[in-house]
């Protein structure tokens, strides 16, 4: 089996490397990551500047851009048959609910998704117990090759920040949701010109029994299959009783 690791906290961050070496028991192991920290990429693409690649002495490879960027480029570039599957992580740091929509690990994942590969991204609730996480991707990978991994497949999973043995297993979820992210904090720099930084996310709204922050506050792995299909079926359904194309 090949699989593609990739992630966005950067080459170097110690989430990464527990995940390539956990996997590189059962697989060949590609690692291929942007050279900086990208947290918040999203699914950006450098188009305006080339991008590098760069193996380092324990092997693996940097590139000069975004997750997306990272993970497309070693797909089409790096491999002579493409990996069985992409895996993203293990992310420092909580990818629950909106999350998504901004985390640079999950988009890791989606660009697999986008060439046709099945896809997971791996994120640890904190910043401990990557032994834990790495565990789990092990875990969730058998279940996926057990069931067929299927190129529509993107899994996004979360892993309490606790020791082993005081996880209690894994809970199947949907995305919950958090409310309006805080406001912006204003700064002044020793010029005295106006800084500005992004507030903290927002706190929990939608937080069921059903949901993956319920899941990890109760100390369980949270595992939410995700669709990029962002088309809104009902409100499609709604338009077309009330436009007129013209």
């Amino acid at each position: 089996m090949q699989i593609l690791v990739s992630n966005d906290d950067g080459v170097f961050a110690p989430g990464i490397a527990a995940l390539s070496n956990a996997l590189a028991d059962i697989a060949h192991v590609v690692t291929v990551a942007p050279e900086r920290n990208h947290s918040g990429a999203s699914n950006s693409l450098t188009l305006e500047s080339p991008l590098r690649l760069r193996q380092l002495d324990n092997g693996f490879y940097s590139v000069n851009g975004t997750p997306t960027d990272s993970v497309h480029l070693a797909i089409n570039e790096l491999f002579e048959q493409e990996p069985d599957i992409v895996i993203a992580g293990i992310n420092e740091g909580a990818n629950l609910g909106d999350d998504v929509i901004y985390s640079g690990t999950v988009a890791a994942a989606t660009e697999g998704r986008f060439l046709g590969l099945p896809a997971m991204a791996i994120s640890l609730v904190g910043d401990k117990h990557y032994d834990s996480a790495a565990h789990y991707a092990k875990v969730v990978l058998s279940k996926l090759q057990q069931f067929g991994l299927s190129g529509a497949q993107v899994l996004n999973v979360n892993v309490p920040d606790l020791p082993l043995n005081e996880i209690k297993g894994i809970k199947l979820t949907r995305l919950g949701s958090r409310h309006r992210a805080e406001p912006i904090v204003k700064q002044i720099d020793p010029r005295g010109k106006s800084i500005f930084w992004i507030g903290p996310p927002g706190k929990t709204q939608d937080a069921g029994p059903d949901t993956d922050f319920y899941a990890i506050a109760n100390g369980y792995v949270s595992v939410t299959p995700l669709t990029i299909d962002l088309t809104h079926q009902d409100a499609l359904a709604n338009m077309n009783q009330g436009w007129e194309l013209s």
